[in-house]
């Protein structure tokens, strides 16, 4: 199917689904595009943005509307050789940088809200590995649902559980309310001292990733004696939330 095949370039359905909708409809606007992908306008605005910032659509003013364009559909293939040929012009430099801070903890700092889902995204890279979590309600504020729903399905598809410890606010509740369906189990903490405005997440064994929302930036650290200190912290603070 078309569709998987546009997610496997790295987009998620709805993005697949309008961008198949513009290239079918040729030039055209939101209405159109909203009634031939089956995607509500209120949805649609972000999903269009994404897709101009990755290059497969375009837009112009005519009469003071905005109309859509879906690019060529061979530039997809172009984009794909551009970003390869990308990555293997800079392993070199990349590995001799590795080999200098061999015995250091590794930190990545990333900015913006694709900063942070590229977090999200290196927390997918272990299957069948548990992520031990602190988590904040502001994600909803700032990551937008797409994405959201995008990541949770992988997670699960790559049955990796999460074990998560939240504050007790309203959004947690529901959040909470579907563990069943992304193998997860959360444990709200009503103390009233416990207060997080980031998400703490450690996977892979001996990576943390850290993003602050609001002010939209993260990081990833691979550190051994970091991950197990909080490890430990995070499992203490589980057992008495029991």
């Amino acid at each position: 199917m078309i569709i998987e095949k546009l997610k496997s370039f790295g987009l998620t359905e709805k993005e697949a689904k309008v961008y198949m909708a513009i290239l079918e409809l040729g030039e055209t606007n939101v209405q159109r595009i909203s009634n031939k992908s089956k995607i509500k306008r209120t949805t649609l605005y972000d999903i269009l943005d994404l897709l101009k910032e990755k290059g497969l659509i375009s837009s112009t003013i005519k009469n003071k509307k905005k109309y859509f364009i879906a690019s060529d559909p061979r530039e997809l293939e172009s984009k794909l050789e551009e970003r390869k040929t990308t990555i293997k012009s800079i392993i070199p430099y990349l590995l001799s940088i590795t080999n200098l801070i061999d015995n250091k903890p590794k930190i990545r700092f990333f900015e913006g809200d694709e900063g942070i889902k590229e977090i999200y995204l290196d927390t997918l890279k272990y299957p069948d590995n548990p992520i031990w979590a602190w988590v904040t309600e502001e994600i909803w504020q700032v990551i937008d649902q797409d994405f959201i729903d995008y990541y949770l399905n992988q997670r699960v598809k790559k049955k990796i559980w999460a074990y998560v410890i939240a504050p007790d606010k309203e959004q947690i509740q529901t959040y909470k309310s579907e563990d069943s369906r992304f193998l997860r189990q959360t444990r709200i903490d009503r103390g009233e001292g416990f207060s997080i405005q980031v998400e703490i997440d450690l996977y892979g064994e001996n990576k943390i990733g850290v993003m602050a929302f609001k002010e939209k930036i993260g990081l990833i650290i691979e550190s051994q004696k970091i991950f197990n200190t909080l490890k430990s912290i995070f499992d203490s603070a589980w057992r008495n939330l029991e």
